[in-house]
């Protein structure tokens, strides 16, 4: 009989018998489980759980949602279940520096991130014709005090007609209003340097040179109305020495914020990612 893959992922307090009553309900609906990952949060008392199975074919994941409904319902729990045959939609926005963009738009292209991009949007027009060459839809929004309200709107618009669960800052160096990263919570991945807060403003990979730093790195995170300070996805350092210059390092830089940023929304897009108040779960690829 043919089968495909349904991902059920869920959250809630850490009783016993959670994994027994999911399990068992999947079993029930002709499911072979074939990846499972769970994590208990002792402090918070909260419990992580993601699995993957195999279903029947013509099993749905609005048919495994109503089975699992009293189960749910019983431990109080955060649950959905996707078909990963859905490819989903993302917007990624950029502003001058492109090699974020760039590294997504070819690991898409080769297969190894499973995403559509509805759309390159961006306060300059430098990444044009990287879309255009991809046969992306690409948005010119130009941001100044008098245009943020309206270009935040019209990003909103654009994720809803396009129906992108995703929105990916790939450098975009414009700060999004504490409205904005509200509605957009869990739903927005931010990729930044990790000197921050040491290093902040212009030329950061210079200033670490100049302060002889030894290990440079970047952090991909969801965006917050906190400032780069949201819960931590994904992080990678490499050591630097005296013997590089300021411009070996934004090179290093830019290798490294293309690599955390595409692992980051990779194991977003897999529901590999589950939020943890102020932190996150993550169940390794």
């Amino acid at each position: 009989m043919p089968e495909h893959t349904l991902i059920l992922t869920l959250s809630c307090d850490g009783v016993p018998g959670i994994i027994a009553a999911v399990t068992g309900e999947i079993a029930a609906l002709g499911g072979n489980i074939a990846e499972t990952a769970q994590f208990w949060d002792r402090g918070n008392n909260r419990f992580f759980l993601r699995v993957a199975f195999l279903a029947p074919e013509g099993l749905d994941p609005a048919a495994v949602e109503r089975r699992l409904a009293p189960v749910v319902e019983r431990f109080g729990m955060d649950a959905a279940v996707v078909d990963p045959r859905r490819r989903p939609r993302i917007v990624v926005m950029v502003s001058r520096f492109d090699h974020a963009l760039l590294h997504l738009l070819y690991q898409i292209r080769v297969g190894w991130l499973d995403a559509d991009v509805a759309a390159i949007v961006s306060n300059h027009p430098d990444a044009r014709s990287a879309a255009e060459h991809a046969g992306i839809p690409f948005h010119y929004w130009p941001v100044t005090p008098a245009t943020k309200a309206d270009v935040e709107a019209r990003l909103l618009a654009l994720v809803a007609d396009s129906g992108a669960e995703l929105v990916v800052l790939a450098r975009y160096m414009q700060v999004l209003s504490a409205d904005l990263a509200a509605r957009l919570a869990g739903r927005a991945i931010n990729i930044h340097h990790s000197f921050l807060p040491s290093f902040k403003g212009a030329k950061p990979y210079h200033q670490a040179h100049a302060r002889g730093v030894k290990l440079i790195g970047a952090t991909a995170h969801y965006v917050t109305s906190d400032l780069d300070e949201g819960p931590i996805i994904e992080q990678e350092t490499e050591r630097v020495s005296h013997a590089m210059g300021p411009e070996d390092f934004v090179a290093i830089g830019r290798d490294i914020e293309s690599r955390v940023l595409g692992r980051a929304v990779k194991l977003h897009l897999e529901r590999r990612v589950l939020l943890d108040g102020n932190k996150t779960v993550v169940f390794a690829m």
